[in-house]
């Protein structure tokens, strides 16, 4: 039977129509929190306990839920987000940005500089566009891209709210290399009410050879694993290799945690170039509180070391 349905759906027209008749309702139609707990429960076999939430990512289900701000919205924006990033720690955190635009045909080679740079939208969790050289590049194709981008909205498949109400637009910001012409290396550091509790290192990013790594704020290793670099539901196991200590370590982890002030939980994104310090992104949610932590009770652990404020007050007698 599964291989009928996988078969009328994969090569008949009525089977797609099915089934994106079925997609449409289930992200546009169904209730958040019931859309939250199924989804939740694909991952885990069981439905998430949203009424005392104990693990982590049961946890960051009830954020997705109960906590949402303005500035939520506003730090969620990969554009907007630039203003509070400078009026909390300076703008000198900030990729240069070389352009920016609502409008997909301002994407064009004279509007961007000599320099290697990077393309991105700002609302949605997408990778970017690496430009190395503006005159080899096919600027009809990249229109198209962005306009299926744009049109988008990221909020229906994930009910992260602090999507739901940003403005599309593309951004442009300078391609940060370190002195060898890499990448530099990716910093997540992963804070609990207003603390850095754990810090996600990848490695290999866009290669068969990605892994994760994961250090507590004294920079020791940690012996679980949360995500899936090589795909969904399918682990690997950390690198057995260790990631030197950065030299920016403690910079990075004051600057998270003046950022973090705001929120029971977030994820602050860093890149060190060479010793200099730049911002990256602000997660609210990692990988929406869908992917299992491994072994499982350390799920239960990191999930009693975070408290959930609004939860709290709920427990206060009003007067």
């Amino acid at each position: 039977m599964k291989q009928l349905l996988k078969y009328i759906y994969h090569r008949t027209i009525v089977g797609r129509i099915v089934m994106n008749l079925y997609h449409f309702i289930n992200k546009k139609i169904v209730p958040e929190r019931i859309y939250l707990k199924y989804r939740y429960k694909k991952h885990f076999g069981q439905f998430p306990d949203l009424k005392k939430p104990k693990t982590l990512n049961e946890k960051i289900i009830w954020l997705k839920l109960n906590d949402r701000t303005p500035l939520h919205t506003r730090c969620a924006d990969k554009y907007e987000v630039r203003g509070f990033i400078k009026e909390s720690i300076g703008e000198e955190y900030l990729v240069p940005l070389y352009f920016q635009t609502q409008d997909v045909n301002e994407i064009i080679a004279d509007n961007l500089p000599d320099a290697q740079c990077i393309i991105k939208t700002n609302h949605d969790s997408g990778g970017g566009i690496f430009v190395l050289d503006k005159t080899k590049m096919n600027w009809e194709d990249i229109q198209q891209k962005l306009k299926q981008r744009m049109e988008k909205n990221y909020y229906p498949q994930s009910k992260e709210w602090q999507y739901k109400n940003i403005i599309p637009r593309v951004i442009i910001e300078k391609l940060l290399q370190n002195s060898k012409g890499d990448i530099p290396e990716d910093y997540k550091l992963h804070c609990f009410n207003g603390k850095v509790r754990m810090i996600q290192v990848d490695m290999g990013r866009g290669t068969s050879n990605h892994y994760r790594n994961w250090y507590n704020r004294d920079w020791q290793r940690e012996p679980y694993k949360w995500s899936s670099p090589k795909g969904p539901g399918k682990y690997t196991d950390p690198s057995p290799d260790d990631v030197p200590r950065p030299k920016t370590l403690n910079k990075m982890i004051s600057l998270s945690e003046l950022i973090a002030t705001h929120f029971d939980y977030v994820r602050v994104d860093w890149y060190d170039v060479d010793g200099k310090l730049y911002f990256g992104e602000i997660t609210f949610h990692h990988d929406g509180g869908n992917k299992p932590i491994l072994p499982e009770q350390w799920d239960l652990k990191l999930g009693s070391e975070l408290i959930l404020t609004k939860l709290k007050l709920q427990d206060v007698p009003k007067d």
